[in-house]
């Protein structure tokens, strides 16, 4: 315990009226437990043991008759099908005898009369019923009924008699346990009474204390520190009470002359904030007016810009029709460059506004299962794989939350680059597969193209970015631009994975099911070996045969057909990679 020349601490004054409480209760505490235990043996005593003993006493008496019953019904007839309650009541009073010779070990002398009960019972069969059943069997009825006299009746009557002797002791017993109950009861409930009396006056102990050794000084401090928060900061501010409310009282006035010292800095500093929040507020409005601007631009792109481009393209097409042949040379290479231009303004109007439309025009995300979405993407890039001889398989692919057409965008993409960008005299292979990688599938697009060096690996995902002459592979450069804002849109991110040995292999993270995360989850604490084994983080759903695009449905729409496959790759590597998803066991057939 803390003690100063000021008197006792707070925190020694609290520690011994705890200290005292806690002994109060820990003793109540004890008391109760010991209480309750007998109560719940009482308790036990009532509902398991001689109420059930009970109830079984009144069924043996039951069974007994029954017996007794049919023996006198088997001596009228003679017919064995009226013995067959006397077997069925002999089967249960063993029954009923093995159940309560077990709830009778606790009461000896209830054990006797049981006893007691059984010895007759059995003397009865013996001398009465087995005679009755062997002489009906062998002189009929009449015989068995000259057995059954007022002796054998007498006889079984001492069996009621033991029964209620045995029933009374019973009762008995009952009526002593209920009455301990009642007693337990009754101590327990003055025990918590005593334990709510030792709190109640815990309690006003301590706000008693509370009032002198904490409110009063404290509500002296805060009038204090009052005077210097209305402007007073030369106003100097002492404690009283406690050691530790002296000393705060000393904590505060060090800090009083702090805020003093430091307010000047305070005020320029608040001025400095004021101005950097009006440069952001002119920042955010300026975003506001670039967001209105490109909208604006967005509408232009769509229409005013369409018509003068349509124009164009179908007068020179007229032209090169018209005058082809009919002009120089050089003339014919004019009219062939304009309409070349005019169509690429098109294509890059149009990917610019898929572009400019992913995340603002939006139909909700749904269930959307890839499997199938994958038979749709099959359909779209058919005539692209027909005329490159390509090949497109896929994995067992997972059910995501998302937009369908983006989705059918995103996969269109990666297979129409994949095919795009082959290596020569090679048929093209691609393979898509999926791997869950804890909360997020990891999609992966794989091919045996011309691949990608790494120092190119962010470039190619800038919009309108080229790493090849439009000659050599077609296209506007937006493609795998499209790619990465939807998988951003839905809350993944894309690369490509520079260690494939060869081709190119794009992979991409979409957030699972809570579903899939559970089932995987549930699937490696089941399997149990995860110190030995595999990332339990890690489920690859490759791992079941392929799909071939011959094997998936044809139709669908085509949505993102012409925006498929726009940016390039510099390199060329021979050979597909069987990295990332996998491709083992798969079924593969040309396109």
């Amino acid at each position: 315990m803390t003690t100063t020349g000021a008197g006792w601490s707070l925190r020694g004054r609290l520690a011994v009226l705890v200290a005292v409480v806690g002994l109060l209760l820990i003793g109540v505490a004890v008391a109760e437990a010991v209480v309750a235990t007998r109560n719940r043996a009482h308790i036990d005593a009532v509902l398991n043991q001689t109420g059930p003993l009970r109830a079984q006493s009144q069924e043996l008496l039951a069974v007994l008759v029954d017996q007794e019953t049919a023996l006198r019904g088997y001596a009228l007839t003679g017919e064995r099908e009226d013995l067959a309650p006397f077997d069925t009541g002999r089967q249960r009073e063993q029954e009923l005898a093995g159940s309560m010779d077990r709830l009778l070990i606790s009461y000896p002398e209830l054990r006797d009369e049981f006893g007691t009960v059984q010895q007759r019972a059995e003397q009865w069969r013996q001398t009465v019923a087995l005679p009755v059943i062997a002489a009906i069997e062998t002189g009929g009825a009449a015989a068995g009924q000259q057995l059954l006299t007022d002796q054998s009746r007498q006889q079984f009557d001492q069996i009621r008699v033991a029964v209620d002797v045995l029933q009374n002791g019973i009762l008995e017993v009952r009526d002593e346990a209920a009455a301990d109950v009642r007693s337990t009861s009754n101590l327990l409930v003055l025990l918590l009474v005593i334990a709510a009396l030792v709190v109640l006056v815990a309690g006003i102990v301590l706000l008693t204390s509370l009032e002198r050794m904490v409110i009063r000084p404290l509500t002296s401090l805060a009038g204090q520190v009052r005077e210097v928060a209305v402007g007073d900061y030369g106003h100097r501010i002492t404690g009283a009470g406690p050691p530790e409310f002296q000393r705060l009282g000393e904590d505060v006035d060090a800090m009083r002359q702090k805020i003093a010292a430091d307010l000047a800095e305070v005020r320029e500093a608040r001025e400095r904030i004021e101005w950097v929040n009006a440069q952001l507020q002119k920042q955010a409005e300026e975003l506001t007016r670039s967001n209105r601007d490109l909208e604006q631009f967005a509408y232009v792109a769509s229409h005013d810009l369409q018509e003068p481009l349509r124009k164009v393209a179908s007068f020179c097409q007229l032209l090169q029709r018209r005058y082809a042949g009919r002009l120089d040379e050089r003339a014919d290479q004019y009219i062939a460059f304009a309409v070349d231009g005019a169509q690429r303004m098109q294509r890059l109007i149009n990917d610019l506004l898929a572009f400019s439309r992913i995340g603002r025009l939006t139909t909700g995300f749904t269930d959307v299962d890839l499997n199938r979405l994958m038979a749709e993407v099959a359909a779209q890039t058919e005539p692209a794989r027909q005329y490159a001889d390509a090949e497109l398989t896929w994995g067992e692919l997972p059910v995501i939350r998302g937009e369908e057409p983006l989705l059918t965008n995103l996969l269109v993409n990666l297979v129409s680059n994949s095919v795009k960008f082959r290596r020569a005299d090679v048929p093209p292979k691609v393979h898509v597969s999926a791997r869950l990688i804890g909360e997020d599938w990891e999609i992966t697009c794989q091919d045996n193209g011309i691949g990608i060096e790494p120092e190119f690996a962010d470039k190619i995902f800038v919009i309108f970015q080229r790493l090849h002459a439009k000659d050599a592979y077609p296209g506007t450069g937006i493609g795998l631009a499209i790619v990465k804002k939807i998988v951003e849109y839905h809350g993944g991110r894309v690369w490509v994975d520079t260690d494939v040995p060869e081709g190119t292999a794009i992979r991409f993270t979409l957030p699972a099911l809570p579903a899939d995360v559970e089932a995987a989850t549930s699937a490696t604490g089941a399997d149990g070996d995860a110190a030995d084994g595999p990332d339990p983080a890690e489920v690859d759903t490759d791992a079941a045969p392929g799909r071939a695009a011959d094997e998936a449905p044809a139709g669908g729409g085509t949505v993102g057909a012409e925006a498929g496959g726009e940016s390039e790759r510099p390199s060329a590597v021979a050979g597909l990679s069987q990295t990332g998803g996998g491709t083992g066991g798969m079924k593969e057939a040309v396109g």
